[in-house]
């Protein structure tokens, strides 16, 4: 039991635990009530919404002003929900960029949304003091050939802007943008910044309401996982147990799942391959990778393989199982504040040689509304100033292994998600070994 579980829990009349209106005509997509009790059963804090929304807007403005920048200016879905915890149509949205968010030295914070919307999205959150529409998309679905044009009258806006709240510093932050949009803006004045860089930092140290979100969103994710793990049975296809996966985030509040990385059998062998018709049979080894954007946006990103059916594990399959627990554990074990990035990747437990012409690509890396900085390589990927930083209090690190010999029957792939606190770290999931891939069964 950790700081984040707890049997005391105020609930203010008229509304939910994590401070929304409880009025069964909630804007903002968030919890089910399915969620809700597993969370009070489990002893769960509840996030503070509106105190989570302030502390990442003034994470946000406190990167700018490190960095002497006027603002940032984001149109990456997952970005645009950090800063105002809006979403609309996330998927859609990534591919077509119809939504832009921007977030200026003062705090003042501008969301341009889809055609028709006006604040309706925006609403609920005080802290996005003006929403505007339409303006902000200029890829080429919607508009044709008229694209430059829409990205010349967008950046004149965005300057009349900027120069209004911030006067003369034209050091502006974009993460993501299509190209008439980047030329467009450079060509009003607009020194251009990485944007991206600003946000992931940003996003990798997470406040208390976060953390308390994440543990929220985790709990979702195992007792979704669980009902998958009772569902498998020979004779079902490795999209009929997907399917379970994803039924269950969405009746506990859950949003989408980023990936489809399941699999069985051979095709464990390599790693990354998605989620077919194969139908399992008994004694198949099944792997996956859950992916899975939960409750709040929070992302639990945990692996687990398990045995299909009634029958025993063989030799090769625990002694392989048990090496990937030991990397596992042993990996974990190494975190902590202020251990450097690098220390992790030529430290702790090394992949047998057999293992190593198909390791995964990260030994670790960070997670919050997605897989985010920072990434810890294998010594073998390691490359000499990319990520030459140190853990902090408030990451969250997902600790990973995949072992599958070149030409193997299956693969193995496990994988942990870790707060780093104060004086250590914490293992935010706790979902089981699987006892018969051990051998204690």
């Amino acid at each position: 039991m950790n700081q984040h579980y707890s049997d005391a829990r105020k609930i203010t009349p008229g509304r939910k635990p994590d401070g929304t209106p409880d009025d069964n005509d909630r804007v903002e997509i968030g919890p089910t009530p399915l969620a809700f009790a597993e969370w009070a059963k489990a002893g769960l804090d509840i996030p503070n919404l509106a105190v989570m929304r302030q502390a990442r807007l003034d994470r946000l403005v406190a990167m700018l002003h490190a960095r002497d920048l006027a603002g940032i200016l984001m149109f990456d879905p997952l970005n645009i929900r950090y800063a105002s915890d809006t979403t609309n149509m996330q998927l859609w949205n990534a591919h077509n960029p119809f939504r832009a968010c921007l977030v200026l030295a003062d705090g003042h914070m501008m969301m341009w949304d889809f055609k028709g919307c006006g604040d309706l999205l925006t609403a609920h959150n005080p802290l996005v003091r003006e929403t505007r529409k339409g303006t902000a998309s200029f890829f080429y679905f919607s508009n044709g050939d008229h694209t430059q044009r829409r990205a010349v009258a967008f950046a004149h806006e965005i300057d009349e802007i900027v120069r209004a709240h911030c006067g003369t510093n034209r050091r502006l932050a974009i993460d993501k943008i299509m190209v008439h949009g980047l030329r467009a803006f450079e060509a009003v004045g607009f020194e251009v910044h990485e944007g991206e860089e600003v946000t992931e930092k940003a996003r990798a140290v997470k406040s208390p309401e976060e953390i308390k979100a994440m543990y929220c969103a985790v709990q979702s994710c195992e007792a979704s996982m669980a009902v998958m793990e009772r569902a498998v049975a020979p004779g079902m296809t490795e999209d009929d147990i997907w399917a379970v996966l994803h039924a269950e985030n969405i009746r506990r509040g859950g949003e989408w799942i980023e990936t489809r990385l399941l699999a069985s059998g051979q095709r464990t062998n390599p790693w990354f391959q998605e989620c077919g018709p194969r139908v399992m049979a008994d004694g198949d080894i099944l792997a996956f990778d859950t992916d899975l954007v939960g409750p709040y946006g929070m992302c639990t990103d945990i692996s687990r393989t398990w045995l299909v059916g009634d029958g025993a594990a063989t030799p090769q399959m625990i002694d392989t199982y048990r090496i990937a627990v030991e990397h596992i554990e042993t990996n974990t074990a190494m975190l902590g504040p202020g251990v450097a990035l690098r220390e992790l990747t030529f430290g702790g437990h090394m992949l047998p040689d057999r293992f190593v012409a198909q390791r995964y690509g990260a030994k670790m890396h960070g997670v919050g509304l997605c897989d985010e900085w920072p990434l810890v390589t294998y010594p073998e990927d390691y490359a000499e100033g990319m990520m030459d930083y140190v853990l902090e209090p408030g990451m969250m690190m997902c600790v990973e292994v995949y072992l599958g010999e070149v030409g193997g029957p299956w693969g193995i792939k496990l994988e942990d998600q870790v707060l780093i606190t104060e004086t250590g770290y914490e293992r935010m999931n706790r979902y089981r070994w699987d006892p018969r891939l051990m051998g204690e069964v």
